[in-house]
């Protein structure tokens, strides 16, 4: 399944859907494809001058347009996806994605798409570590699970 996972750079999330079998929808894939579009001819801005244009999908005309250009990328990840893991208040190294407004809004594209989520809080001892990854793994072998008896 196509496993969105929130913040959308987290490569340990990432890391913890794959172990499963799962496709990762991250960030680190889309800014790919376009860094090594030849259509971008200033690779560090990641986006053409299309991109907050197609993000008024995502929002609205007055919502700043580094959020426009943000929700272009995440937008289609959210849709395609068919599960998601948020991590709420983890820390920036964890996967900051750099603005709060588009974290708000895509937390809440993810949560009213009514696909399979699970909604965790980031660990701060090491019990809770193995906790939530055991949530996981608990979460995504459902989704085969689920998988399997719809298919």
């Amino acid at each position: 399944m196509k496993i969105a996972i929130f913040p959308p750079n987290s490569l340990i999330l990432a890391d913890l859907v794959e172990r499963r079998g799962h496709e990762a929808l991250v960030l680190q894939k889309e800014i790919r494809k376009r860094v090594t579009d030849v259509e971008i001819d200033s690779p560090p801005l990641n986006i053409t001058e299309e991109e907050p244009i197609k993000g008024l999908k995502y929002a609205a005309i007055e919502v700043p347009s580094g959020v426009r250009g943000r929700m272009a990328i995440f937008g289609p990840l959210i849709e395609a996806a068919e599960a998601a893991i948020i991590m709420e208040d983890a820390p920036f190294g964890f996967g900051c994605i750099g603005c709060a407004r588009t974290n708000e809004l895509s937390m809440f594209c993810l949560r009213k798409r009514g696909i399979p989520l699970l909604e965790l809080h980031y660990p701060t001892t090491k019990e809770e570590t193995m906790e939530v990854v055991n949530k996981i793994n608990t979460f995504l072998d459902g989704l085969d699970k689920e998988g399997e008896s719809n298919g």
